[in-house]
């Protein structure tokens, strides 16, 4: 006796590294000649640039740096001043061995804390410690068992539904626009940028990304407090070659700013002047799948030994863009302080589970600069959690979000003695589920079946309602087919309780 076995390759998702690291924050920062003396640090920001993640030879990469921007107030006018340095960094962390395929590697982080001292007028003394998550989820190849034949092999199939990624891809790029001030900046403070990527094409091994950089210019023109922002819209249109995309596929692109300079305008363009926007462009493209496998048998002539293994298959189960609002309110330390700027800080999201469903929380910091009764400026921070209204009907653990935060407009006012700041961010997201199955690997015969009551020619069996055939089959080493046929049966599942005749198979 022999049973055929028929085997696929599909591909199945393992999560090869899920660390946290610490980077030290160690900088000596010196204020250039040509920015005014440090009469008092109001506060030092640190934010997370990755410019490359890479998979080989058994381990991760990550290679970017952390921007230390510093804010004080000058010594001679006591007008609020920018400052800022890289710190560059490149981490390896061991992944789990394998021949792994396509790698999603999500890095994240946030600043544990931060201290600065002024050394003297020109020098600042910076330490602290940044917060590094790196997860990375991989592609590996495994054989299930899609069909069976021979020695009256009885199987129950079942379908697996996944996402095959054809290929990521990241590409650092450069996009220019010209910009105008009404009058001309003293001082740039910051420019801070945010991206969308608004139409994805894909073609025969290339994804054409189309989108706009937008970026919030805050300066002064005169010494004192009164800042001026103003926006401008950099638009941008980069090919990402993937091979094996194509137009059958399905394209997860996200662009993430990593720097911003802006060119003064010389001779006839003088007044006109050159913003340059860096940024990471992402691509993510893959395809559904399904597969069928044989998930349990059993044979009516033979004794069979079955082998089971789990596959783990990764699903896309969402892409969204969403915007969310939050709010905080309290009072200030100074109640006479008076506000002149606010910023915030988007901080790394993460999936928790409510009420048995998974949902995305997310964290994001207010930053009021204001100037106290001494004309001092200070810095009060306030952190406020918000969620978004996607649920989903699965454990937070097997849930999968790559998730991008972006601060879209940040407002701030006082009504009495309350001071509240409203915070409307925008959520680029893709949400895969993670979902293990069992199926067989193997399946032998191991001899002739024995059959000690082989003279009952029928038996009757009381089946409940949402019985499966194949389940009462195999108790009786029986064909499904042929009790169906017995019972005039039309699924394969008894619809309400009944008794069943059920057939010899000897």
């Amino acid at each position: 006796m022999e049973i055929k076995v028929y085997k696929d390759t599909v591909t199945a998702a393992q999560s090869i590294c899920d660390t946290k690291l610490e980077l030290p924050i160690e900088a000596e920062m010196l204020i250039p000649d040509y920015l005014p003396q440090v009469f008092k640090i109001v506060k030092c920001f640190v934010h997370l640039v990755v410019l490359q993640k890479q998979v080989t030879a058994g381990r991760l990469t990550v290679d970017g740096y952390l921007r230390c921007v510093l804010y004080y107030q000058s010594e001679a006018d006591e007008s609020l001043c920018q400052a800022e340095q890289k710190l560059p960094f490149t981490k390896q962390v061991d992944i789990k061995p394998g021949d792994w395929g396509t790698a999603t590697v999500l890095v994240s982080g946030e600043t544990e804390y931060v201290n600065c001292r002024a050394v003297n007028q020109r020098r600042v003394d910076v330490r602290g410690a940044f917060a590094l998550s790196v997860a990375a989820l991989a592609e590996a190849q495994s054989e299930i068992i899609t069909a069976l034949s021979g020695s009256g092999i009885q199987q129950r199939t079942t379908a697996l539904t996944g996402s095959r990624t054809v290929g990521a891809q990241e590409k650092l790029f450069t996009a220019e626009e010209t910009i105008t001030f009404d009058a001309p900046p003293e001082i740039i403070l910051s420019t801070q940028c945010t991206g969308a990527v608004s139409e994805t094409k894909l073609i025969a091994g290339k994804a054409v990304l189309k989108g706009e950089i937008r970026a919030e210019v805050v300066y002064r023109t005169a010494p004192g407090h009164e800042l001026i922002h103003t926006v401008r819209q950099i638009p941008f249109n980069e090919i990402l070659e993937i091979e094996g995309a194509d137009e059958e596929c399905q394209c997860f692109a996200v662009v993430q700013p990593t720097g911003c300079t802006i060119t003064a305008g010389t001779g006839e363009e003088e007044g006109e002047n050159t913003i340059s926007a860096t940024a990471l462009l992402y691509a993510k493209v893959y395809r559904p799948v399904e597969y069928l496998a044989v998930s349990d048998a059993f044979s009516t002539e033979c004794e069979t030994e079955l082998t089971q293994q789990q596959v783990v298959l990764e699903e896309t189960a969402d892409v969204f863009t969403q915007q969310v609002e939050t709010v905080t309110a309290g009072r200030l330390p100074d109640e006479n302080a008076r506000i002149i700027d606010v910023m915030a800080t988007p901080l790394p999201m993460e999936v928790i589970e409510q009420e048995g469903e998974a949902v995305l929380r997310g964290r994001v910091m207010a930053h009021l600069l204001c100037v106290n009764a001494l004309d001092e400026i200070e810095c009060y921070d306030k952190v406020c959690e918000y969620t978004l209204p996607h649920r989903y009907q699965r454990p937070a653990a097997d849930v999968i979000a790559q998730c991008y935060p972006s601060v879209s407009s940040v407002a701030a006012r006082r009504a009495g003695e309350e001071t509240s700041a409203a915070i409307v961010l925008t959520v680029r997201g893709m949400i895969s589920f993670r979902t293990a199955r069992t199926v067989l690997a193997d399946v032998a015969c191991t001899g002739p079946l024995d059959r000690s009551d082989g003279d009952i020619a029928l038996r009757i069996y009381f089946a409940q309602a949402g019985d499966e055939l194949f389940d009462i089959a195999k108790r009786y080493a029986a064909s499904p087919n042929a009790i169906s046929e017995a019972n005039d049966l039309a699924g394969d599942v008894v619809e309400e309780a009944c008794r069943l005749l059920i057939p010899s198979a000897g």
